[in-house]
C-alpha cells in the first residue's frame, strides 16, 4: 500500500524531530563562563561582638558557571554575549562531577577559616591553628591508590608516622623510588582504613609519588565566632573579601568610607592574596554592579596574569572603576586607610 504525500511529509517530520531531539539530548562536555553577579558581604558575614554600620558595602564577585548537559545549551552559549565556552576537561580534570562540585564545596570552606584566621590577625587577634593531616583533593590515573583513596579523603599517617601537613606527605615520599610500597593510615567518609599501595612515576619529569594531591587539613580556634553563610557559591575566590569584611566588623573605623568596594582573590593565613580564575568576567560584573573600587590579585610570579588581565578587560570596556592590584591584606588595608570618605 502506497502512503500518500501528506502521510510521508508527517513521517519525515516525526522522524526529523525525533533526531533533533536524540542529538539535543546528548551530553556535551562543555562549561559555559559568564560575568555573575556583586553580592554584599555585610549581609552575609556576621562577626561576634562586631559592628556593621559601614557607609558603604564590600562585595564579593561571582562567575556563573553552567554545565553544558545538552546541545541547546552550547547553542546558546554561542549566541549569548559575554560568555566563553571551555572544555570539561580544562575545568574538571580527571574528577568526576560529583567530585569536582565536593571539591569547589570544600575550596569555600577552607576560603572562609583562611579570611577567618587572616582578618582576626590582621585587626591584632592571636588565632590558634592545629593541623590535622592531609586533604586529598585528587587523585591522579596514575595512582596505584585510585579506586580506595578518593577526592576528600584525609591521609593521617605513612609508615606509622603520622602526618599532619601535606609538606610531611611529600619529605616523607622524596626519598622513595617506583615500585616501592607504603602503608597508609586515611579517614574515608568518617571511617579510619588502613591500605598497602605501590609508589609510580606521576609524571614526565619522573617524579616518584602517591599519585595524589595533598591539601593541609586544619581546625581554627579563633577567639570570636564567626559565621559566613554562601551556602549557593563555591570555591576559593572571595577569600580576600571575607577577610575585609571580618576585619571592618572587628575595627572601630569604617574601612568602606562610602565606597562600593568589589574584589576577588584567595588568601591564605598569612594574608597571602592569589590569583584566581575568570578575572574578566568579574570585573564586568563589578561594572554592572555600579562598584568604585575592584582589589584583585597582584601579578607576583613570572606567570601570573590577574592583574593584566583586569586591566587590559576595563581599558577594552572603557570602564571607569578603580582597579587596585593587593599582594596580601595589609595592602589592601594601607589602602583603604589613605581614602579620603566619600
Amino acid at each position: 500500500m502506497r502512503l500518500s504525500k501528506k502521510t510521508n511529509k508527517v513521517i519525515w517530520s516525526l522522524g526529523i524531530a525525533i533526531v533533533l531531539l536524540i542529538v539535543l539530548m546528548i551530553p556535551m562536555p562543555y562549561y559555559l563562563y559568564q560575568p555573575g553577579d556583586v553580592e554584599p558581604l555585610s549581609p552575609v558575614v556576621t562577626v561576634e561582638n562586631g559592628g556593621k554600620s559601614e557607609k558603604g558595602n564590600f562585595y564579593l564577585t561571582t562567575v556563573t558557571t553552567i554545565k553544558t548537559t545538552h546541545l541547546y545549551y552550547l547553542i546558546y552559549g554561542w549566541l549569548a554575549p559575554n560568555t566563553q565556552i571551555r572544555k570539561e576537561q580544562s575545568v574538571s580534570g580527571n574528577l568526576s562531577q560529583d567530585e569536582y562540585d565536593f571539591l569547589l564545596k570544600h575550596m569555600m570552606t577552607t576560603s572562609q577559616q583562611n579570611a577567618i584566621v587572616a582578618g582576626l590577625r590582621a585587626a591584632g587577634e592571636v588565632v590558634p591553628v592545629q593541623n590535622k593531616g592531609v586533604f586529598v583533593t585528587n587523585v591522579l590515573p596514575v595512582s596505584k591508590a585510585k579506586g580506595k583513596i578518593a577526592v576528600g579523603d584525609i591521609i593521617t599517617e605513612i609508615d606509622g608516622k603520622e602526618m599532619t601537613k601535606s609538606a610531611d606527605v611529600i619529605t616523607y615520599l622524596s626519598a622513595k623510588k617506583a615500585g616501592d610500597t607504603v602503608n597508609i593510615g586515611f579517614i574515608h567518609e568518617g571511617k579510619r582504613q588502613q591500605g598497602t599501595f605501590e609508589l609510580t612515576v606521576i609524571n614526565d619529569q619522573g617524579k616518584v609519588g602517591l599519585g595524589i594531591q595533598p591539601e593541609d587539613e586544619y581546625v581554627i580556634y579563633p577567639p570570636r565566632q564567626v559565621k559566613i553563610e554562601t551556602s549557593h557559591i563555591g570555591g576559593p575566590s572571595a577569600g580576600l573579601m571575607f577577610s575585609l569584611e571580618i576585619l571592618n566588623q572587628v575595627l572601630p573605623e569604617d574601612l568602606t568610607k562610602g565606597y562600593q568596594i568589589a574584589g576577588t582573590g584567595t588568601i591564605d593565613q598569612e594574608g597571602n592574596v592569589g590569583q584566581i580564575g575568570g578575572i574578566r568576567d568579574k570585573i564586568v560584573a563589578a561594572h554592572e554592579g555600579k562598584v568604585d573600587i575592584f582589589f584583585c590579585p597582584a601579578d607576583v610570579k613570572s606567570d601570573d596574569s590577574n592583574t593584566k588581565d583586569i586591566l587590559d578587560e576595563a581599558k577594552k570596556r572603557k570602564y571607569q572603576i578603580k582597579i587596585v592590584p593587593v599582594r596580601n591584606i595589609q595592602v589592601a588595608l594601607d589602602y583603604l586607610k589613605q581614602l579620603q570618605p566619600k
